[in-house]
């Protein structure tokens, strides 16, 4: 069996992301911007969780999320990640790795003010990680600020989104008899990239 016509090529790894990240928006039947989202603190503790991808660009991927939240924190404190893509229709990965800053506050405000007005006022009435006693609690929060806002929220200085600049990305995909094919961008000195093939 020779399947080498078909390898991942040595090409702009933002132009093969973007090629595969529209595949799966007509394949996965939900949130094909869906990636795990790994960061540690700087005692190498590690957690991950799942998050959206909100926009990318040859400057890097965002996500935007609670700063005072675990994962705001630990990216505060030790601010580079790793992000991982699966998507299982398609049976291809996308693993990016890189330092992370934070977006600026127009960014986070244009995004912010971008989503329904329910989920402006569910992200303002949490306390993102921190204890809860009880549900209702919550709950009443968010009818409470529900009340005083009925156009939208102001957003929560607390409230930012974050950029990855990879300087990694690595494409996995699948292969009948496990013989799967990966490819790995790393970037050079120059801002340019070197690629090689990996062993599955």
């Amino acid at each position: 069996m020779n399947d080498a016509d078909n390898a991942i090529p040595d090409t702009d790894p933002f132009a093969l992301f973007d090629a595969w990240f529209a595949e799966a928006f007509e394949s996965e039947p939900n949130d094909p911007n869906a990636m795990a989202l790994a960061t540690a603190t700087p005692d190498a503790f590690p957690s991950v969780r799942m998050v959206l991808l909100k926009g990318h660009d040859a400057r890097g991927f965002v996500f935007y999320t609670n700063a005072q939240s675990r994962k705001g924190g630990e990216i505060l404190a030790n601010p580079r990640a790793a992000l991982l893509f699966h998507w299982k229709s398609l049976r291809r990965q996308i693993r990016i790795e890189g330092p992370l800053a934070e977006v600026t506050p127009q960014e986070a405000d244009t995004y912010f003010h971008s989503r329904p007005l329910k989920s402006q006022i569910g992200s303002a009435a949490s306390d993102q990680s921190r204890p809860l006693d009880t549900r209702q609690t919550y709950l009443d929060r968010v009818e409470a600020l529900a009340a005083q806002h009925t156009v939208e929220v102001p957003r929560p200085a607390h409230w930012t989104g974050f950029r990855l600049a990879p300087q990694a990305i690595e494409f996995w995909t699948d292969r009948p008899n496990r013989l799967h094919e990966r490819r790995r961008f790393e970037r050079a000195a120059d801002g340019g990239w070197t690629s090689s093939l990996l062993y599955p």
